[in-house]
């Protein structure tokens, strides 16, 4: 690889990281588990779980309230404790997760459920090589679960593993073909190796496919704006965001690629070969 490309592909990473760290294109998430795109990879079900995404700042701050109070009036409640560890998360406090989660994950050596979430908790604090432990711990090699599957592979991807991680990620289309947050965690690792011609067909894919949510789409929006196509990206992205969110996302993205004249790498790299 030339020096150039060499810089063009650390600048690619660096971008997907903020990417994944600030929320452009929307796609930001505290969940580890994933690359970059839905955050219920993985952790056990209840009742509440899949609504936590759908509330703002105000809202989660009292479920986390009402939660907390259930979990002190019984800590080895399952439900509750995962949950309140869900809502730790997205307010930013990853540490009182993990601490919940790790005291679950005591009480319930054994249990798939507990130390699928355990594993999600332990990655949300950087812990990725304790996370990987305790989602293989989680996964049972005759019955393999692809969530379990796709969430050590974000986490593969995370640690640089990327041919680990891709492995992991068609052993879980192999399970579930076709499911929009494995072919999104692909795409996404294929933008952090500055493969984007691939991540923006695994990232299409994942649009069309069932399950698909807004983050992936927005996923969609960040990895058409990093080959210098703003125009397609914002058109995308105003799908799912307000036109003032879609262009200021999109302005910043511009920013970073003005940065070591990386727009112009990316354009000639992705210039059809004649």
């Amino acid at each position: 690889m030339t020096s150039a490309g060499i810089v063009q592909r650390r600048f690619i990473f660096s971008i997907a990281i903020i990417a994944l760290a600030t929320g452009i294109a929307g796609c930001a998430t505290t969940d580890k588990t994933t690359t970059g795109s839905v955050t219920a990879a993985t952790g056990a079900s209840s009742s509440q779980a899949g609504n936590f995404d759908q509330m703002n700042e105000q809202q989660l701050m009292q479920a986390s309230t009402s939660l907390g109070a259930r979990y002190k009036a019984n800590p080895k409640d399952k439900a509750t404790a995962t949950d309140f560890a869900a809502v730790l998360r997205m307010t930013g406090r990853s540490d009182q997760a993990l601490a919940v989660m790790r005291s679950l994950a005591i009480a319930y050596p054994n249990d798939r459920d507990v130390l699928a979430a355990y594993g999600k908790a332990l990655a949300s604090s950087g812990e990725f090589e304790a996370a990987l432990d305790a989602l293989r711990r989680a996964q049972t090699p005759e019955y393999p679960d692809w969530k379990l599957l796709s969430a050590q592979g974000a986490i593969l991807d995370q640690l640089g593993k990327t041919g680990e991680a891709r492995d992991l990620y068609r052993q879980a289309l192999q399970i579930n073909p076709d499911e929009a947050s494995i072919l999104s965690n692909m795409g996404m690792s294929y933008v952090l190796s500055g493969e984007l011609s691939t991540a923006e067909s695994y990232m299409r894919k994942a649009v069309g496919a069932p399950g698909s949510d807004s983050r992936v789409r927005q996923n969609l929006a960040l990895v058409v704006g990093l080959q210098g196509r703003f125009d397609e990206a914002e058109t995308i992205a105003k799908q799912e965001l307000s036109p003032q969110q879609a262009q200021a996302n999109i302005k910043y993205l511009r920013s970073m690629l003005a940065q070591q004249n990386s727009w112009s790498m990316l354009k000639d790299k992705n210039k059809p070969k004649t």
